[in-house]
């Protein structure tokens, strides 16, 4: 399980009777977390009425003059966490804090920002940005507005070490009767436009008189003054009675002047079923779908919109009903959301042998020979990625194109030099682990004498091509396998092995392989994107053929000829069909961020959990993905994750549904994103190859 110390900011206050921003979104997601009996909330409160029993008070009340606060905060803190053996350190809005903890403190960091990073120090220059992108592990913001401040003058393609998890609220489907009142809640000062709500709301109160306004907050400045004897201004309020006060309002303002950097008080607004206006500011139109925005931040153009929902009984109670039925951020799941960003920074499947890590030698189709246009579809490489940063060490062999570049005029079987370099380099290494796939390279002797060389050694093989009845090539790839079957300790293959129960020869120690994605490669999240195109689809007739193969068709050309004719006004990008060449490398890149959706239709009859690689390049890069329904996907993922169809009617339906429904799109593209990620990272793919091929038997999902 891991371990967290979570810091606050020194003048937070993580109390419930002071509860600020960055505390209630800590406290919030924490209950749901499960991490949450070793993550230690750390800051400095007066009062006792803690949020959460987890948490630990520095008492900085002794302050030394001769240094900073922060400095002051950061030895206590150092003092307080040095021998916990933290696996990761999650530091809230102080950039400076992070930087003196990363001296002194080993482990992983996460930073969090909550306001605008030009505004903070340690953040403000785009050298200091750069500098938290390359010593964190991971920065996350609490909206896009504050993600795209960060990265003022940087470049964009950085963006993949942050990720944006929202502030979020609970659903509450319990209702009250709601009384005519409008409510303000935050700061009672200009910036947070109070002054213009006391404008518009004197003007309201005078003109419809059986309504009443509340001011919730305070403000230790000279505020604006409201008088009024239907304007009741209550002060400060724990949280859990400000959400039942928004409960049983009818109407919310929030026309703050500040760049908001979310505007929390606008999500529990509209999620409360309170119709809310809010200005045009900062991260507040990320806050909800269901509100009005105030075209003109003044108390004219409030007063209008006030009146309006006043007047427009019909108008009101839409955005009260849709804002408490369709809430845009919901605690538990981006409390998920954070549990999996933690997770992947750490190796939690942790196998030890002997607590020595393992030495590796992965063989396979590098693919020098092919210019490495082959990168990203190369599970090879992944597994070399995976294997690597779960701590172990990895040689590559790439088996075709030492045979390659090794001819020569002297009649000298090159394959029988790459016996002889394969067992010298087995002697200078002396691997844990000896891992191929899709080679006919490696004589059976090789392999025989690696065991007399270390008789510990273990040898397992993976193979991703299609293994299912239908399909005429099945036969040559079952016999591809099975040729080493006696001479391997475990097999990996990308069907379900109980597709191939009724096999003569049968396969030993066989497991279920899923294609891993690496966020190095599947680096892209298109739901973020605005594509011109609808469908994306790529196939090829092999991949070593970087060209279509004049007269060979097979099934899917069949398939998408048919699914043509049922779509309409589908802006379909289809490569390798109707002699349009296959592309690969960057161009493959190209083409795919520029669709919403993509299409996973592989080889043959579906079958039981098979999919070609290009389920990698659609998930994990974020396209929303179709699958047949009869590959039983449906073990794995939700329907709100992948769609499933069920015939080439059904697929035609949900293409044409999917592409005006957007944010129904993205959020399922997302979702399935997240999921396979969490599920089939490189690392995650690697240690389980590697427990399994030691017989410490794990499931893969």
């Amino acid at each position: 399980m891991l371990k967290i110390a979570t810091i606050l900011p020194y003048k937070e206050n993580y109390t419930f009777s002071k509860a600020a921003a960055a505390s209630l979104w800590v406290s919030d997601f924490f209950k749901y977390s499960k991490y949450k009996k070793n993550n230690y909330i750390y800051g400095s409160t007066d009062s006792k009425d803690y949020l959460t029993k987890n948490y630990v008070n520095i008492d900085l009340k002794k302050k030394n003059k001769l240094f900073s606060t922060t400095a002051v905060y950061c030895d206590s803190l150092i003092k307080k966490i040095n021998n916990k053996n933290f696996d990761i350190i999650e530091i809230h809005n102080r950039p400076l804090v992070f930087l003196y903890l990363k001296k002194n403190l080993k482990c992983k960091y996460i930073i969090y920002f909550h306001n605008d990073p030009l505004s903070m120090k340690g953040s403000k220059k785009i050298n200091e940005r750069i500098r938290l992108l390359n010593e964190t592990d991971k920065i996350v913001f609490v909206s896009k507005w504050v993600q795209k401040r960060f990265f003022i003058g940087i470049d964009k393609r950085l963006i993949n070490k942050t990720e944006v998890v929202y502030p979020s609220i609970n659903i509450d489907k319990k209702r009250i009767k709601k009384t005519k009142r409008i409510v303000f809640v935050g700061k009672l000062n200009p910036s947070k436009g109070y002054d213009i709500y006391r404008d518009a709301i004197i003007k309201i109160l005078n003109e419809f008189k059986n309504w009443k306004a509340f001011s919730i907050g305070d403000e230790s400045r000279n505020k604006p003054t409201i008088n009024h004897k239907n304007h009741f201004e209550i002060g400060y309020l724990k949280h859990k009675i400000v959400l039942n006060f928004l409960k049983g309002s009818q109407i919310a303002v929030v026309p703050s002047r500040w760049e908001e950097p979310f505007g929390r008080t606008a999500l529990e607004a509209s999620s409360r079923g309170c119709a809310t206006i809010i200005s045009n500011r900062g991260g507040l139109l990320e806050t909800t779908d269901h509100c009005i925005i105030l075209e003109n931040i003044n108390s004219n153009e409030l007063y209008s919109q006030i009146k309006k929902l006043i007047v427009n009984k019909k108008l009101r109670n839409k955005l009260q009903n849709d804002g408490s039925k369709y809430v845009k951020h919901i605690t538990k799941e981006n409390s998920d959301l954070i549990d999996q960003i933690r997770s992947e920074l750490i190796d939690i499947f942790k196998i030890n042998f002997n607590k020595n890590n393992l030495k590796i030698m992965n063989i396979y189709n590098v693919g020098q020979k092919l210019d490495h246009r082959l990168y990203n579809i190369s599970i090879g490489k992944k597994f070399t990625n995976g294997f690597i940063r779960n701590g172990n060490d990895v040689i590559e062999i790439s088996d075709r194109d030492f045979v390659k570049q090794n001819r020569g005029f002297n009649f000298v079987n090159t394959t029988e030099k790459f016996q002889k370099y394969l067992i010298s380099t087995f002697k200078n290494y002396h691997p844990n682990l000896v891992f191929f796939g899709h080679t006919n390279n490696i004589y059976l002797d090789t392999l025989d004498q690696f065991k007399n060389i270390n008789k510990n050694v273990v040898i397992s093989q993976w193979n991703e091509d299609p293994m299912m009845a239908s399909l005429k090539d099945s036969k040559s790839n079952i016999e591809k396998i099975t040729y080493y079957n006696n001479y391997v300790d475990h097999n990996f293959i990308t069907t379900d092995p109980s597709v191939l129960k009724n096999q003569k020869k049968k396969l030993k120690n066989t497991k279920f392989l899923f294609i891993p994605v690496d966020k190095n490669i599947e680096s892209y999240n298109v739901y973020d994107l605005n594509p011109r195109k609808d469908l994306f689809y790529a196939m090829s007739h092999g991949v070593n053929r970087a060209k279509l193969k004049s007269g060979k068709s097979d099934s899917r050309i069949f398939f998408l000829n048919r699914l043509i004719e049922r779509m309409n006004n589908i802006n379909y990008d289809f490569y390798g069909f109707e002699n349009k060449e296959p592309i690969w490398g960057n161009d493959f890149y190209t083409a795919l961020i520029n669709s919403k959706m993509g299409l996973n239709l592989s080889r043959g009859n579906p079958t039981k959990y098979y999919s070609s690689n290009r389920i990698a390049s659609l998930m994990g890069n974020g396209l929303l993905t179709f699958i047949d329904k009869r590959t039983s996907f449906d073990d794995i993922f939700n329907k709100d994750e992948i769609i499933f169809y069920t015939s080439i009617r059904e697929l035609a339906e949900k293409i044409s549904f999917y592409k005006v429904n957007h944010k129904q799109r993205r959020k399922i593209a997302r979702k399935g994103q997240i999921k396979y990620f969490k599920l089939f990272n490189e690392k995650r793919i690697t240690k389980y190859i590697i427990e399994n091929s030691f017989n410490k038997k794990i499931s893969l999902f």
